[in-house]
């Protein structure tokens, strides 16, 4: 790889992570959904079913705009995104107190659909341009922008929502964020055919008998176990960190009564998450992915079950910012293992499919908690329910195992199916 071609990767790493800094206005939804219940008076559930339908939206848009990506290059599906996104927080700046359908069209399904486009468009042209051992890192740092967003989106978001109120919070955010996305869109380029990444290491074995992974299509993958093993996982561990993300100003308002650390806590949990994205990345290069996961689970589990007890702002802040390191570990380490398990020639569709599990998280964590708080007035059963979830998470990574190398020889066409292999 020569320094033009190293150069031009890292253009896209960064673009790409320009990008979900962009599209991370979904982790300030706690500081929009407090003002929904404090200024319009709406109940817990009610202004969940936004982020919920948000997070739903975004995983099963995940799967056709990685398809696409894969096909028509990541350039045009990001832009896509841009325009889907700043349109629906333009579309949200016309709900009301009394109308909640401006807001679950445009940030829940066009927001929704724009995060999806343009998740599913950074990530995978990064990797693209850089050699496997690098994999975790460069995906901890596109994914990175997504977790790190709300540092800077919360205190904004709350600053216009005091200033300008709901409406024209959307607004302005929706302008800012088509104009952002839809320019750093075209700095995404997928490596041209043929190109190998320097440091790349040799095939294994002779010239007439080398060992190489087999690139998996979609539905390849849906006949494996292991797909289904790292679905279960990623809803499992998701539904915890989503839970938390999306309530984090209310939960800190019911546990620290009278002190304001809302938008605050967001963005240390935002830190949080933006630092176990880039960690694990690099931690899982050297451990390995299944022993990261368990390591990352475990310590979600106990954080979880003593969140209860967190009645102090020393300890809400280090609470939030070890559930957003646990939870943003997640987001690097499964876009890797698909990629180790299935292949980089499809990884876009492949994680989208695999992606579909941080939706179903998001949408139960979300809506789980606001009904559990609504009956309750309390989140100790969902932080006890979250922690089960990632013990049993923690439990399957003893019988997730990578699908094993495939060795062709050149006597063996390379397109050789080992699903069907005798």
């Amino acid at each position: 790889m020569n320094s033009q071609s190293s150069a031009r990767g890292w253009v896209v790493t960064f673009a790409g992570t320009g990008i979900n800094l962009a599209l991370g206005v979904l982790y300030s939804w706690s500081v929009i959904a407090k003002s929904l219940t404090n200024d319009w008076g709406w109940t817990a559930s009610k202004a969940s079913l936004p982020y919920a339908v948000a997070c739903g939206v975004f995983a099963i848009v995940m799967v056709f705009a990685g398809r696409a990506q894969d096909k028509v290059g990541p350039r045009i599906v990001a832009t896509l995104g841009g325009v889907c996104a700043g349109t629906g927080l333009i579309i949200s700046s016309f709900a009301s107190e009394a109308s909640i359908l401006p807001i679950v069209i445009g940030f829940g399904l066009l927001v929704g659909s724009g995060m999806g486009l343009g998740y599913a468009s950074a990530t995978p042209p990064a990797v693209k341009w850089f050699p496997p051992h690098k994999k975790g890192m460069i995906t901890g740092l596109v994914v990175a922008g997504f977790g790190l967003a709300s540092v800077y989106i919360s205190p904004l978001t709350n600053t216009l929502l005091k200033t300008f109120g709901i409406n024209k919070s959307f607004l302005t955010l929706g302008i800012a964020f088509f104009i952002t996305i839809v320019l750093l869109s075209q700095l995404l380029k997928n490596p041209p055919a043929g190109y190998v990444p320097a440091n790349m290491p040799k095939p294994a074995g002779s010239a007439k008998n080398i060992s190489q992974k087999y690139e998996y299509e979609w539905h390849e993958m849906l006949r494996t176990p292991q797909f289904y093993l790292l679905w279960l996982m990623y809803a499992f561990a998701s539904f915890a960190g989503l839970m938390i993300i999306g309530h984090m100003a209310k939960i800190s308002t019911l546990q620290l009564p009278g002190v304001e650390l809302g938008f605050i806590l967001v963005a240390i949990l935002a830190v949080g998450n933006a630092g176990g994205r880039i960690v694990a990345g690099l931690v899982s290069d050297k451990l390995g992915r299944t022993r990261t996961m368990l390591l990352v689970f475990i310590s979600q589990a106990a954080v979880l079950l003593l969140f209860s007890r967190f009645s102090t702002t020393a300890l809400l802040i280090l609470g939030a910012a070890a559930v957003g390191f646990n939870y943003g570990a997640n987001l690097s380490l499964f876009p890797s293992a698909t990629a180790d398990f299935f292949g980089t020639k499809n990884l876009g569709v492949n994680y989208g499919l695999v992606f579909t599990a941080w939706g179903v998280g998001g949408v139960f964590g979300g809506m789980v908690a606001g009904k559990i708080v609504d009956i309750t007035a309390s989140y100790n059963m969902a932080f006890a329910a979250a922690a089960v979830l990632c013990l049993c998470a923690s439990g399957l990574t003893f019988v997730t195992k990578a699908p094993k190398i495939i060795v062709v020889t050149q006597a063996i066409p390379s397109t050789v199916n080992p699903l069907n292999k005798e």
